[in-house]
Formats: structure tokens, C-alpha cells, sequence
């Protein structure tokens, strides 16, 4: 959530901020009900200091011998029973102006940082560098779906059959390979300095509403009918919201969790891309990375998640490139990010596998997420930052691909030997 007193105070930097993102967003309305509630606030502060004014000369004059059932006390009693019936009518209409400013807050997205390229959409988005040699082969490479489906590791209609389209069921070496890639990565995380956490699958509405992910993103998200919970998009919402209305002691600082959830999400508006395969799923496996930082390291403790996370790629050997975004393909909470992209041999394009974001404070202010530093009075708010570390689904359809062999065969990466106990699907 953007700091109301930055609008109010540089109305203008933020509108050119929001512009960068080419959304069509307008402070305007959020500019127009801010003056109305103070206002509202300020009227009201002058009645109050007038009652308060008024109890204080009831007393004194009292005090002066004056007659309590005379003309002037009563007089200044029915001053004061006016004055707060009058407080009684502001108090809900400024609570209301309140709540409507919060609302609007609410769908506003985060500002771009400075350092975050401007560029209409995502060609306009900046190759950072490139790692490992993309597949070459005498054959054809066959899209992933169809060396899993040749093997027998992945069942597409079966999982139509039981749920619907955009699930898999994966079957013997598949299903190993999968637990494979999770356990990969989240050794390699934790190793890095990351602390594992499992959460619940199911949250509430306050904690998608803290990432960012409602109220804009409701239609992409599984909601329980009778509950208020929903199906967790991505652990970046639960574990974030661990920390949701604490003051966390800066000597905490920087807080670096690692945490492997399945995800669900609608993928609505999107149909007819991506239909076979693990690309695009409604339920898939992620390996997220989570940071909580003080706001002077956020810059660094972003690049080094990137890193984190381009290390699993290269520890794979899976070709990939590193992706800036610019200002008008941001994620909506994102102040700044990094995609890493892995070579799809099948496709001839690399596709996106990881997303790296730095929020800045606002997951933080939505959240309510602060830090107290030892010896200052007052509170910070948090940096939250978050990336996939990896996406397992695209993770295990980049190894099938550039590990794919003239025979039909897959040989499994290095790396994954141990876990699976075989060189070759």
C-alpha cells in the first residue's frame, strides 16, 4: 500500500510513478477524500478543544461561587451537550472517509523504483546476462509432454478425468523426479542460509490482502464457499503474513525463510496458452524464497535472492538469461524485478521460471510489519521481498527437455543422481 503522506505530498511524483505503469491509475479520488477528512478532522479537533474548553469553565465557575443551576453554568452545559452531539455526527463521517481512502489505496500498485527501466510493456524489458549453452541436438526436440506421456510419467487425461483440464497426474519416475527437485532445492536454500517453513495451504482473506493479491487478483485465486479462506496462490503469502501486525526486534533482521507448498491459482484469462504439459497449471509445486529486511539492505538482499535462485539453474546446468522488467510489465506489488527465463529447446524461447521482487514497504504497510531498532523510539516499516526458487513444474519440463536423448531416453542431471538413485528416465 502506497504512504498516504507521500500523495498527499508529492502528488505529483507519484502520479508520474503510476503513469510509468501505463494502468490508467488516477490519486485524484484518494487526493479529493483526503482534504474532505482533514477537514473533517480538523473541524472536529476545534470542537473537541472548544468541549474540552467548556468542562474546564463549568468547574471554574463553579469554583467562583458561581450558582450551578444559574444562567451562565447552564448555558456553557448546553454549549457543551451540543458539541458533542455535533462529535457524535463527525466521528463515523470521518471513519467513513477512512474507510473509502483505504479502499482506494487498496488497488492502487506499488510504485516503480528509480532504478526499474521505464518501457511500455514487456518488450521493452532489459537482458540482464545469460548462462549456459542452449540444447543443440541432430533431432527435433520433443516438447516435454510428450517425452513424460512416452515414458509414462505424466497422465494429462487422467487428471482431466478426476478434476479437470490444466491438471497432471505424475506417475513412478515422474512423481520421484518432482519430489526429487523439491528436496534439491530446498536443501540448497536452507544451505544458503534460508530457514524451511511448512504452512498452511489455506488463508485468509487479510493475508492475500496484505501481499497484494486481493482485492485486484480475486478471480485468480480458489476461495472455499462456505470459509473465508482461499487456496494459497504461492507461499510468498503465508509466510510473509507470519510476521502480519508484529514489531519485529532489528536485531532479527534480516529474516531469509524457504518454503515448499503446492499452489493453486485459476490462471483466468489465459486460456488456450499453454494447454499441455506443466507449463501453465491450476495446481503446481513452487519452492518459494521469502526475506524481511531493513530498508538500507533491501537493494543488496534483492540481488542476492536472484543469485540464490539462479544457482539451483546452474547447479542443474539448465540454460537460462536474466530478465529486468520494466516499468509497464511489473507485478502489481513489485517496486523492482527479476524473471529468470530457462531454454525451452522444444519452444526455441526461453520461459519465465522464477520471479524476483522487491516490494520495498508495501506488503509491509498493508501488512503492518515493523521493526524497532534498539535505542529509537519509534517504529520502521519492514522490506519484503520474495522470488521462486524454483517453480518445480517449468523446473522438471526444462530437465525432460535438454536432457532428452536421440533414443527417447532422459538423463537425469548430476545433481539429482543422488536423490533418485538413477542416471537415466
Amino acid at each position: 500500500m502506497l504512504d498516504l503522506k507521500l500523495i498527499r505530498e508529492n502528488p505529483d511524483l507519484v502520479q508520474e510513478k503510476l503513469n510509468h505503469r501505463g494502468d490508467g491509475y488516477d490519486i485524484g479520488a484518494i487526493a479529493a477524500l483526503d482534504q474532505q477528512r482533514r477537514e473533517l478532522e480538523a473541524a472536529r479537533s476545534h470542537l473537541q478543544a472548544r468541549s474540552n474548553e467548556i468542562g474546564k469553565l463549568v468547574g471554574q465557575r463553579i469554583k467562583e461561587r458561581a450558582d450551578p443551576n444559574g444562567v451562565e453554568v447552564q448555558a456553557l452545559r448546553d454549549e457543551g451537550t451540543q458539541l458533542k452531539a455535533k462529535l457524535t455526527e463527525l466521528e463515523p463521517a470521518e471513519k467513513e472517509l477512512d474507510a473509502q481512502i483505504k479502499a482506494l489505496l487498496l488497488t492502487l500498485p506499488n510504485l516503480p523504483s528509480d532504478s526499474t527501466p521505464v518501457g511500455k510493456d514487456e518488450t521493452e524489458n532489459v537482458e540482464v546476462r545469460r548462462w549456459g549453452d542452449e540444447y543443440k541436438s541432430a533431432i527435433a526436440p520433443l516438447p516435454h509432454y510428450e517425452i513424460a506421456e512416452k515414458l509414462g510419467i505424466l497422465s494429462s487425461d487422467r487428471a482431466t478425468k478426476i478434476a479437470q483440464t490444466r491438471f497432471v497426474v505424475l506417475m513412478g519416475a515422474g512423481a520421484a523426479l518432482e519430489r526429487a527437485l523439491i528436496q534439491f532445492m530446498l536443501d540448497r536454500q536452507i544451505a544458503a542460509g534460508y530457514l524451511e517453513v511448512l504452512p498452511p495451504l489455506l488463508v485468509n482473506t487479510r493475508s492475500l490482502t496484505a501481499t497484494g493479491q486481493l482485492p485486484k487478483f480475486a478471480e485468480e485465486s480458489f476461495k472455499c464457499a462456505e470459509d473465508d479462506l482461499w487456496l494459497t496462490p504461492t507461499a510468498e503469502v503465508p509466510v510473509t503474513n507470519l510476521y502480519r501486525d508484529e514489531i519485529i526486534p532489528a536485531d532479527l533482521l534480516p529474516i531469509h525463510h524457504c518454503s515448499y507448498t503446492p499452489c493453486f491459482r485459476r490462471e483466468a484469462g489465459s486460456y488456450g496458452r499453454d494447454t499441455r504439459g506443466l507449463i501453465r497449471l491450476h495446481q503446481f509445486n513452487k519452492v518459494e524464497l521469502v526475506k524481511l529486511v531493513a530498508p538500507e539492505t533491501s537493494k543488496q538482499e534483492h540481488e542476492l535472492l536472484v543469485l540464490n535462485a539462479e544457482a539451483i539453474l546452474q547447479a542443474l546446468k539448465l540454460p537460462y538469461r536474466t530478465i529486468e522488467l520494466c516499468t509497464g510489465d511489473l507485478g502489481f506489488g513489485a517496486a523492482k524485478c527479476y524473471d529468470l527465463e530457462v531454454w525451452l529447446p522444444s519452444a526455441g524461447t526461453y520461459r519465465e521460471i522464477s520471479s524476483c521482487s522487491n516490494f520495498m514497504d508495501f506488503q509491509a504497510r498493508r501488512g503492518n510489519i515493523r521493526f524497532k531498532a534498539a535505542g529509537q523510539k519509534g517504529t520502521q516499516f519492514v522490506h519484503t521481498l520474495n522470488g521462486s526458487g524454483l517453480a518445480v513444474g517449468r523446473t522438471m519440463a526444462a530437465v525432460l527437455e535438454n536432457y532428452q536423448q536421440a533414443d527417447g531416453t532422459v538423463q537425469i542431471p548430476e545433481v539429482l543422481r543422488s536423490y533418485l538413485g538413477r542416471d537415466i528416465l
